[in-house]
Formats: structure tokens, C-alpha cells, sequence
């Protein structure tokens, strides 16, 4: 048997003895009707502020959101492979909180509601894996900052999300690793097409529907939990909250600590919330955030956290009233020529422009300034030195030290640096000492599928040495904040006295990422699938969810909330996935 077959077998008995232990303690509590009763709860499409709502008025617990919850895990593990790990302590949290709320202690918002972490944030009560099989049972010795603020707010950790293996800085260019594929954990399933790919090349196991990356709305969208907790270096919450039918919030680089999770880049990583809705993403955010600086990640502090934390109190339904919004089109929203390539940049199918030009008039119609287009500068600039699209993430199999002038060594190097420095961390627990061992641990196990789809962005990390490329990083450093952030984004901004950016989906993440700015993407719509190469024929691909982002400077998060809310009101166009009930 397989280690991902073994795994798979644990982690489905494990749930199915929960889920059995609670359906019968939920059969003897219910037992005997009630005359007058209320309609029996149920956690589906449920928001924090309900939860919170029933379990105040006696209609729920804890314990029975982690019951229902648990029950629906067991109900499509299978068929959406949502979890690495469920959590055995679950159960035991909510009795806790449960005895707690009865004493008439109430931590907040998040007292009690059940809350998922992507499988490289660390805790001490289950393994934190990164996806990888080096690091399969690893349980460090300390837990995230995010972690630990999630239990001082009350939220009960109930699972650990599938994820890309190491937040997809594996396997790079031209043999890239599916979104929330590992080499641990298999391939997620999107739940709004959880088929899987019948297309010759492409036919590995991996959904007919992309579910983003690397972190996962699965478990999210399909109900499992009320919300779960990403990261990203650049566009791994937007990613998947957009191909998922979530809002996704990346904050600004610094607000919320990193300590504790495996990195990338300290100069782009960030954790962040995914929900059903912007209010819950608000709570989520207000709970990651600490109270004061944390002093293991030097870069927090840099924004001013609001008055208990509370973004809800930016959530105002007529937000876009006066709000000036601008829309990048060049390179985002149409194709754009770049100077010295042969082929243009961006561009979005016919149905995709028809949703962004319907969401660009509820703006108009809710009384937002639309300054339309809003090119960004260094997206149009004919100099190729200072086009923004001439400068990419070295990113590829063929971008070793000597082959890598023409893109920026910024991720190789922090991967280097920052993850060395996390399985320091780790001490006598951590199963390699360095990159190289994880390198040369991953071709020794090549048999139990280690590098299936390779491992060269691991490879060109691992090559750069941090004394005698310092210099040539911090060039790149500086060419990437030019470039995103001086004669890109921020140009953009002072140019039309802007609020925010508009852009489709999640194109604008790698821009915004550069310079650490926040963003919030919001569910709009489902537009039709234009796969290329084609599927077979008659296979017909279900259509795929389509949202919008919005985009601010640096800790801005308040504003783009109230941006983000009142366009999630005016328009409500979240959708279940079909065959979830």
C-alpha cells in the first residue's frame, strides 16, 4: 500500500469514527421531540454571525458545529480531498468553549466556530507537513503566531487544508505541479466540477476544474468548516478563493506575523483569511492580526491595527458611493503588446470581459468614480527595461545561476534563506537540516512519488549562495518595487486620486505582491470554460467561478473591506457548488 493510500485510510477512519461518535451523540440528545422546538440547525451556507447567533440562544453548540461539521468531512473526503489532517482534539476544543460560553465567557466572534489552516501553518496537536512526504508526522515544537492568536479568539482548529507542495515553489516551468496537488496529500478536487481531467496530456488525476493555489477553498465553499486561514507570496489566497467561489483576503505584507509558517520569501509571504462572504473574512482577518507587534517577524508593525481589532466596523453597504476606482486593462483585462516579445500579454475570453465590464457598471450604478481605463505605467511602458511584464520570477527549470539575467532571483534566494532558517527552527524535530538534504531526501524516495512532476524550483534555490548573490538579490529587490510598486501600482493610484484598482479575477497578485500590498477578491459569476487543448468530445466542462479584486496600497485593508462589502451587497453572486447540499 501507498503511503498517500495509508494516509488516506488513517485519516478517513479517523473521521468516520468521529463523525459516527457524534451523529450518536447528536441521536441521543434529539431523541425525544420537543413540542415547539426549533427547526433543527444546520451549518450549511451558515455565517459566523448565525453560528454565533444559535449558539448564544441555545439553538447550537460548539460541540454540534463540529459534529455537523466533522460528519460533512467524512461525506466528501473521498470525492473532494479537502484535508491532510483532521484535527483529534476537535471535539474536546468545542466542549471547552462550550463550558466556557455557559460560565458566561465569551472570547468573540470566533468563540467556538470551527476554522481550518493550510497544512504549512504550524500546530503543536498536528503535524504541519507543507505537503511534502519529507515531512510527513513532522509536529513542531511551537506553534504559528496565527495559531495562537486563532485559539486566544476562541476558534476551534478542526483540520488542516490540502495545499501545493511548499506553497508551490517546487516544480517550475514547463513541468508545473497542479494547484493543491502534493506529493503527501494527492490532488484536491474543485467541488464545482470535482471531475477529474480526461485529456491524454493532462490525464494524471488532477480536476477537470482548477482549484487554485496553493492554498484551498475546498472545504470552505463545499461547507466543511466556516472559514480556513491561506498564505500567499503571490496570489496563492486569490488564486484559489477566485477558482473557488470566495472572498480571499491578502493582506499588506507585515500585518498579520508570519512566525511559524513555512516560507517562501519573507519579502512577500503573508497568511490570510478565505470565507463565504466578506464579513466572515473581516472576523477571520481581525482574529490573525495581533494585538501589538509580534517580536518573531520583524515586519509587523507597519500598519495600525483598528480599534480591537474589529474590521467589521468598516462593512457600510453604501461604500462605493463617491469611491474612485480604477481599471487596468492593458495586460489584464485585454491583451497588450510588450515591447521586445513576440506575443502579447494578458487577456481574458469573451465571457470573462462581459463579467468584468457587468461588474465595472454595478461600481457606476452603486456611485463609485470609474476611471476607465487606469493603466498601470510600467504595464505600458515601451522601454523593456521598465515594462512590468518583461520582468518575471525566475521561475523555470532553466533559470540556474548564469541563465538568470533577464528575471528576478528574488523568490529563489528568500526560499534559500527563509526556509533554511524555518527547519533551524524546528531543532531536533525537523526530519532534514537543510534545503540540500530536502533535495537530496526527495531523489532517494523518488519511488513513493517525491518529484513526480520534478523539483527544479527547489534545485535553482538551493544553487544561489546568499553571501556572494546578496548583492544581485537586492538589485532584483529593488527592480521588483520599482516596477509593481513606484511606476506601477502606486503611479496608478496617485495619478487618478484612486481608492483601489479593479482587476479580473486574480491578475493583478503578482503586481500587488511585489511590494506586500493588500487585496480582496469577491465572488461574480460563473463563465463558460475555454480549455486549451479542448476536452474530448462529449465532455462537457461545468462553467467556472469568476471573481473580481479589489486592490490598495499599503494598509488599506479598512477601506477595500468597505469596497469589497458593498459590492458583495449590490450584487450577492455567490453560488453553492453543485452536488454539495
Amino acid at each position: 500500500m501507498t503511503t498517500l493510500n495509508t494516509r488516506k485510510l488513517f485519516l478517513c477512519s479517523l473521521i468516520a469514527l468521529l463523525a459516527v461518535s457524534a451523529a450518536c451523540e447528536k441521536h441521543v440528545e434529539t431523541d425525544v421531540p420537543v413540542a415547539g422546538a426549533a427547526q433543527p440547525f444546520d451549518v450549511v451556507e451558515m455565517t459566523i454571525a448565525e453560528m454565533q447567533r444559535a449558539m448564544e440562544e441555545g439553538r447550537a453548540s460548539s460541540r454540534e458545529l463540529v459534529q455537523q461539521y466533522l460528519t460533512r468531512i467524512a461525506l466528501y473526503e473521498n470525492q473532494l480531498n479537502p484535508t491532510i489532517t483532521v484535527s483529534p482534539r476537535a471535539l474536546e476544543e468545542a466542549d471547552q468553549l462550550d463550558t466556557e460560553r455557559a460560565a458566561g465567557q465569551v472570547r468573540g466572534p470566533l468563540h467556538g466556530i470551527p476554522i481550518a489552516l493550510k497544512d504549512n501553518i504550524n500546530t503543536t496537536d498536528m503535524p504541519t507537513t507543507g505537503g511534502a512526504l519529507a515531512f510527513e508526522g513532522l509536529v513542531p515544537p511551537y506553534e504559528a503566531t496565527v495559531t495562537a492568536n486563532l485559539r486566544a479568539a476562541g476558534a476551534v482548529i478542526i483540520a488542516k487544508t490540502v495545499m501545493t507542495e511548499l506553497a508551490n515553489w517546487v516544480a517550475g516551468d514547463p513541468n508545473f505541479m497542479p494547484g493543491n496537488y502534493s506529493s503527501l496529500g494527492g490532488y484536491g478536487m474543485n467541488p464545482y466540477d470535482p471531475r477529474r481531467d480526461p485529456r491524454p496530456g493532462t490525464a494524471d488525476g488532477r480536476p477537470v476544474l482548477s482549484t487554485g493555489g496553493s492554498s484551498s477553498g475546498i472545504g470552505t465553499t463545499a461547507n466543511l468548516w466556516a472559514a480556513n486561514v491561506g498564505t500567499e507570496t503571490s496570489g496563492s489566497i486569490l488564486s484559489p478563493a477566485g477558482q473557488t467561489m470566495l472572498v480571499g483576503i491578502k493582506p499588506t505584507v507585515g500585518r498579520v506575523s508570519r512566525y511559524g509558517i513555512i516560507p517562501i520569501t519573507a519579502d512577500q509571504d503573508t497568511a490570510g483569511p478565505m470565507a463565504r462572504n466578506v464579513t466572515d473574512a473581516a472576523i477571520l482577518l481581525g482574529a490573525l492580526e495581533s494585538a501589538s507587534p509580534d517580536p518573531n517577524d520583524p515586519a509587523t508593525g507597519r500598519c495600525e491595527r483598528p480599534p480591537g481589532g474589529d474590521y467589521t466596523a468598516y462593512l457600510d453597504a453604501h461604500t462605493l458611493d463617491g469611491a474612485r476606482i480604477g481599471v487596468p486593462r492593458a495586460g489584464f483585462v485585454e491583451p497588450t503588446s510588450v515591447p521586445g516579445a513576440d506575443n502579447p500579454r494578458g487577456g481574458l475570453n469573451p465571457a470573462q470581459i462581459e463579467l468584468m465590464n457587468e461588474a465595472v457598471e454595478v461600481l457606476r450604478r452603486e456611485g463609485a468614480v470609474v476611471i476607465d481605463p487606469a493603466e498601470i505605467p510600467s504595464a505600458v511602458d515601451a522601454d523593456p527595461e521598465r515594462n512590468y511584464f518583461r520582468w518575471n520570477i525566475c521561475a523555470a527549470e532553466s533559470a540556474t545561476r548564469g541563465s538568470d539575467a533577464h528575471c528576478s532571483i528574488v523568490f529563489k534566494y528568500g526560499m534559500k534563506r527563509d526556509f533554511n532558517a524555518w527547519l533551524a527552527s524546528l531543532g531536533e524535530s525537523a526530519p532534514v537540516a537543510t534545503l540540500t538534504e530536502l533535495r537530496e531526501w526527495n531523489r532517494e524516495h523518488a519511488a513513493l512519488g517525491t518529484i513526480k512532476y520534478g523539483q527544479a524550483l527547489l534545485d535553482i534555490s538551493d544553487e544561489i549562495d546568499l553571501v556572494a548573490d546578496r548583492e544581485r538579490y537586492a538589485a532584483d529587490r529593488a527592480k521588483d518595487l520599482e516596477l509593481a510598486g513606484a511606476h506601477g501600482l502606486d503611479a496608478a493610484f496617485a495619478e487618478h486620486n484612486l481608492d483601489a484598482l479593479l482587476f479580473p479575477m486574480n491578475r493583478g497578485a503578482n503586481i500587488a505582491a511585489r511590494p506586500g500590498y493588500p487585496s480582496v477578491i469577491v465572488p461574480f459569476g460563473l463563465a463558460p470554460a475555454e480549455p486549451e487543448p479542448p476536452f474530448p468530445a462529449g465532455f462537457e466542462p461545468l462553467p467556472s467561478p469568476f471573481g473580481v479584486t479589489f486592490n490598495g496600497p499599503a494598509c488599506s485593508e479598512p477601506r477595500l473591506l468597505g469596497l469589497a462589502f458593498a459590492f458583495e451587497q449590490a450584487t450577492q453572486r455567490r453560488v453553492p457548488p453543485p452536488g454539495t447540499p
